[in-house]
């Protein structure tokens, strides 16, 4: 899953916690890489936040919205409703790119063989 603010791709992680943030937007789970979080301060503004409580400390799992401060649930907007502008220019072409990878990766692999 891509930043959603400039589309940035997560690489594989190290050991310990990962330095990417978790959060909701329009009822879908959505991550921001360390560099937009040290860009854009108000990342907590772009993020749906708990009508208990009002924290942006949300999680998204099996069509219901956590929050991770006050325990409240919800129910999330069904997956098939459109998911607005969530994803920015550069993610659509990042995208593209990761299948491009992923294609080259595999035809790597193969010619080689998986024993080899």
């Amino acid at each position: 899953m891509p930043c959603f603010r400039c589309g940035a791709r997560q690489t594989d992680p190290v050991r310990g916690a990962s330095p990417w943030r978790r959060g909701v937007r329009a009822d879908r789970q959505v991550l921001i890489c360390p560099r937009c979080q040290n860009v854009h301060d108000d990342d907590g503004a772009a993020l749906d936040r708990c009508a208990s409580c009002g924290s942006a400390a949300l999680i998204c799992r099996l069509g219901e919205i956590e929050c991770r401060d006050c325990g409240h649930t919800r129910e999330a907007a069904p997956a098939d409703a459109p998911p607005g502008d969530l994803v920015p220019s550069g993610a659509q072409q990042a995208d593209g790119g990761l299948s491009e990878e992923v294609a080259a990766a595999l035809t790597r692999f193969f010619r080689r063989g998986p024993g080899s």
